[in-house]
């Protein structure tokens, strides 16, 4: 027996609900895409052949084929039908060193090209003045680039650097898709040795929407961040704008075993009722 917030003691051989019929879609779907060996890209069944393999309503197959799109297994095309989706990318926002050295598919690296958008020297927000720890009129470099993905906008960056610390840059290196971070520890010495990180989902900005191709009602997963080197340093405040929908973010704790939770594990995380199959 167990007891429940409420005191009410409920016993652990009494049923705890019946299957919802969207899971079992849910549910069947995972099992056609596993044991028929589909990869991306291929064909699902139509929503009334879903209606009848899984004997439920039309209704319970949209609600699991919207939950399927949500979670990134399937992609729908009006007028085409549903497909398997494409993995999504994982991003390691926690990890030191260059972006896209934090960015795979499959345990791959990912390849991209660059577009540079600004690079200039200026005068610092407030918010920038304080997240590098430098005084007001103190001026610095703004950098702003584009990562692509097989020529779609993916990943926009900015990066703010004071001119204190980074008396020049190489314009034709970052234009090339250099590492920023590669760079700074040629030209200056300059090593990250952590970052400070702020986590937002939200609808792009005017700025995202125009360099990343949105809708003002997709959305974006933001970062902000502050990196630091050893000692405590700041040199650079910046801010990364992914697609929300094409990424998954993986932050792995310092003393925890690698992959111990695998960053893209498919399937449902809800636990089904007992005597259910």
């Amino acid at each position: 027996m167990t007891a429940t917030k409420t005191g009410q003691a409920v016993s652990a051989e009494q049923p705890a609900g019946r299957e919802l019929r969207y899971q079992r879609v849910y549910d069947l779907v995972l099992r056609l895409i596993e044991e028929d060996g589909l990869e991306p890209g291929d064909k699902l069944p139509s929503t009334a052949e879903l209606t009848k393999l899984a004997d439920v309503s039309v209704i319970s197959v949209r609600r699991a084929l919207d939950e399927l799109d949500h979670d990134g297994v399937i992609e729908r095309h009006q007028g085409l039908g549903t497909f398997v989706a494409k993995p999504r990318l994982i991003s390691q926002p926690g990890r030191a060193g260059a972006l896209l050295g934090t960015i795979s598919q499959d345990e791959q690296p990912v390849q991209f090209t660059t577009r540079l958008l600004r690079i200039a020297v200026g005068m610092p927000s407030r918010n920038h003045v304080r997240a590098l720890d430098i005084q007001e009129g103190q001026p610095v470099w703004e950098i702003s680039r584009v990562r692509l993905r097989d020529g779609r906008e993916t990943v926009a960056e900015r990066a703010t650097l004071p001119l204190s610390l980074v008396p020049a840059l190489d314009e034709a290196e970052l234009a090339e898709g250099r590492s920023l971070y590669e760079l700074l520890e040629e030209l200056h010495g300059i090593t990250e040795a952590y970052a400070e990180q702020v986590f937002q989902v939200d609808r792009p900005s005017q700025w995202e929407r125009e360099q990343l191709g949105l809708g003002p009602n997709d959305t974006v997963m933001r970062v902000r961040g502050v990196s630091y080197t050893e000692d405590d340093i700041a040199f650079d405040s910046y801010q990364q704008s992914y697609r929300a929908d094409e990424f998954l973010f993986y932050v792995q704790g310092a003393r925890s075993t690698p992959r111990l939770l695998s960053p893209d594990s498919a399937g449902t995380w809800g636990v089904r009722a007992l005597g259910t199959e």
